[in-house]
């Protein structure tokens, strides 16, 4: 049959496909483009499932900030040149909205959801986006702050957009006002985390088990050194001292500055402003790690 090129170009842009798949298409579905694109839809599902088993390491980390909410997102593919793709990052950003408007707990209720602007499941869209961009496609993680009573800033590192990049911070924060030097500050500190890439906000928030096993490590490691039990004890605590500076937020030194520690930093800020900041929690995402 003989096919109009404005019939294809409408299915193109309806469906994303290249021109011969459209062709055929709409060969298969005797030019009507919804069946065409069902047909198309079909093709893609087949063609996902055999993207579906390879390596996804690559992608984007996204964070966006909405009505007192936020949330973060790891999204994978497996190069970078799609994930700079303007397809992708349009998924991705739609994505964080999907996220923000609904009640999602994990990955599998996130899936259910429907997608962005549309109604099509996410489960559906991420399966043309798939056969779309001919590469295996992964929502990994995410993680979403309901608490409105909570403030909220976020940095992105290695970013290709406002939204997007390659490290994702987002740092939850209490304060008496919120203006720029507010804002500056905190996301200074999203900064620091993403620089440093702390365990835990203070000593108290720091899992005890990672503290137990640095201390056998230190301990180990002294073992056949000759020294007394008070002078290991004494080495031991001052190499754990040591750890909690570089592990604890509020302990580190600033990077900025290169002096003045994290929890001196904010008393100050404080002082100057009496603003009464205080950091609740932080997330970081780094692209292609747990």
């Amino acid at each position: 049959m003989v096919l109009s090129s404005q019939t294809i170009k409408e299915l193109r842009d309806k469906s994303g496909a290249g021109m011969l798949d459209c062709k055929k298409a709409l060969e298969e579905s005797e030019g009507n483009v919804e069946k065409a694109i069902e047909w198309l839809r079909k093709k893609g599902i087949n063609t996902a499932n055999k993207k579906a088993s390879r390596d996804a390491s690559d992608g984007l980390i996204t964070a966006k900030i909405k009505d007192g909410m936020a949330v973060m997102l790891e999204i994978n593919a497996e190069t970078d040149f799609v994930a700079k793709n303007e397809v992708f990052t349009d998924f991705c950003e739609n994505l964080s909205l999907t996220c923000l408007s609904n009640d999602v707990q994990d990955i599998n209720s996130l899936s259910n959801l429907n997608f962005m602007g549309t109604d099509k499941k996410v489960s559906d869209t991420l399966t043309d986006l798939i056969a779309k961009l001919g590469e295996n496609i992964v929502i990994k993680k995410f993680i979403k702050l309901s608490d409105k009573t909570q403030k909220v800033q976020k940095y992105l590192h290695n970013s290709v957009n406002e939204n997007s990049g390659k490290i994702g911070v987002l740092l939850s924060y209490e304060c008496d006002e919120l203006n720029d030097k507010v804002t500056d500050f905190s996301k200074n500190l999203c900064m620091q985390i993403a620089a440093t890439n702390p365990k835990s906000v203070d000593r108290k928030n720091l899992d005890p088990e990672l503290v137990e096993k640095e201390e056998v490590i230190f301990r180990e490691q002294l073992n056949n050194s000759g020294k007394p039990d008070e002078i290991i004890n004494k080495i031991v605590e001052g190499k754990i001292n040591k750890f909690y500076e570089e592990v604890c937020l509020d302990e580190q030194i600033f990077v900025m500055d290169g002096k003045i520690k994290i929890n001196k930093l904010i008393s100050n800020f404080n002082d100057e402003n009496s603003f009464n900041f205080r950091i609740i929690n932080f997330y970081i995402f780094k692209l292609g790690q747990e």
